[in-house]
């Protein structure tokens, strides 16, 4: 049984996301919310997220919003160093504060300010060792930054029972249809 999961994807950049207004956002939510239901109903209890911009916000946004139905149902974010944010926009400021405010647990890897890549990787490594699945955004014909993750827990999983659910654009493709002909 599955009781807490990382989840992780593209940055929205990597997918030419610039706006919090982009149509492609509520699609990967969408599909994001449907994966977290049907692992709910399962016995899911904590999802992790580190607190990127892009998949990892957009599923805080929909864990919050799950979690007036589901009142047992908790996040966290663990990041891989203190002030992540510090350079970001003050838009992607401002949704990063009010991610953590809403979180049930917050902390940082490292505990300490960024020093190099390896902090990235530390707390993957971290995440993945404290948690059962990883749900990863993710196509293999444009594998940007998640290509990494999805190494690593490939890795892991020759050693260690561990899960890895994907959502591929096929899967996003299929939302955006279901999408269009309910608005017709």
């Amino acid at each position: 049984m599955i009781q807490s999961l990382y989840v992780s994807g593209y940055k929205s950049h990597e997918l030419g996301i610039f706006h919090a207004k982009h149509p492609g956002i509520q699609i990967i939510k969408k599909a994001l919310e449907n994966e977290l239901r049907r692992l709910i109903h399962e016995g899911l209890e904590w999802v992790i997220i580190s607190g990127q911009p892009g998949v990892e916000t957009w599923t805080a946004e929909v864990v919050i919003g799950l979690k007036e139905e589901f009142p047992q149902f908790k996040y966290s974010v663990i990041t891989p160093f203190l002030d992540m944010e510090k350079n970001w926009n003050e838009e992607k400021q401002e949704k990063y504060a009010y991610i953590l405010s809403k979180a049930d647990f917050v902390t940082s890897v490292t505990k300490r300010p960024y020093e190099a890549p390896w902090q990235f990787v530390e707390k993957d490594k971290f995440i993945i060792q404290n948690t059962d699945a990883l749900l990863l955004v993710y196509d293999e014909e444009h594998e940007g930054s998640p290509k990494y993750l999805k190494r690593l827990v490939e890795k892991y999983m020759e050693r260690n029972e561990y899960e890895l659910f994907t959502i591929t654009s096929y899967d996003l493709q299929t939302i955006a249809e279901e999408i269009m002909r309910s608005e017709w």
